[in-house]
């Protein structure tokens, strides 16, 4: 997990090289959008093809369709119903509104939440950053290094979730331990490991892998447990 930085860097920088990754399908036929410098915005209802940008922010409105979305230094802000490709981001946060469909979900040093609704294609990761879910479906793995994680109400995780044991460069970050909640109806179907300490707290309406190097705290109610 900590190679994923320099991979996401890596990957990051070529697909801007040659025009991003590839697009939807449906969106095949439709023109890319690219900038070194500045942000990018998407009209809604509009159908284009990779966005990517190096230092600026991207914006995608209602309904809009685009394929793999990328930043160096920015942050991805989709509206409701939007469809896109990989959203990637270097530094920044990424959000999504209600009903979207994507593809993976990755940054290194920013958050990520999805509204209710919405479905990724993939994995969502994040090195030094929270992740937050409101009535999500993932079809991939969560992984993570630093940063709280909600699995909020009727979220469904089909893969599993990994606490990656954090390098000598974030122990300065602070003490604090990241906080695990996966919410009321919520389903995580694969395993969850964790390989540095957290507070993981698990809704009795939750379901749940295998978990190994934590302990589950089960909790009831709408609200999840103050932070300690």
């Amino acid at each position: 997990m900590q190679s994923r930085q320099l991979m996401i860097l890596v990957s990051l920088a070529a697909g801007i090289a040659i025009g991003g990754g590839l697009p939807l399908p449906a969106i095949a036929a439709q023109d890319d959008i690219s900038k070194v410098t500045g942000s990018v915005d998407v009209a809604a209802d509009a159908r284009v093809g990779d966005v990517d940008t190096v230092n600026g922010s991207i914006a995608i409105d209602t309904n809009a369709q685009a394929g793999a979305v990328s930043t160096v230094n920015g942050s991805i802000k989709l509206a409701d119903a939007v469809r896109a490709g990989e959203l990637s981001t270097v530094n920044g946060s990424v959000r999504a509104g209600r009903n979207v469909r994507t593809g993976e979900v990755s940054t290194v040093n920013g958050q990520i939440f999805i509204d209710r609704g919405s479905n990724v294609a993939g994995d969502l990761s994040t090195v030094n950053g929270a992740i937050g879910l409101v009535g999500t479906r993932v079809e991939g793995d969560i992984e993570m290094v630093n940063g709280d994680l909600t699995v909020g109400a009727n979220s469904h995780v089909l893969g599993g979730i990994h606490y990656d044991k954090p390098g000598f460069q974030w122990l300065s970050l602070g003490k604090k331990l990241p906080r695990v909640v996966v919410g009321p109806g919520a389903q995580v179907d694969g395993d969850m490991v964790f390989e540095r300490d957290v507070d993981l707290y698990v809704h009795q309406s939750a379901r749940i892998g295998k978990v190994t190097g934590a302990t589950a705290k089960t909790w009831s109610g709408d609200k999840a447990p103050p932070q300690d």
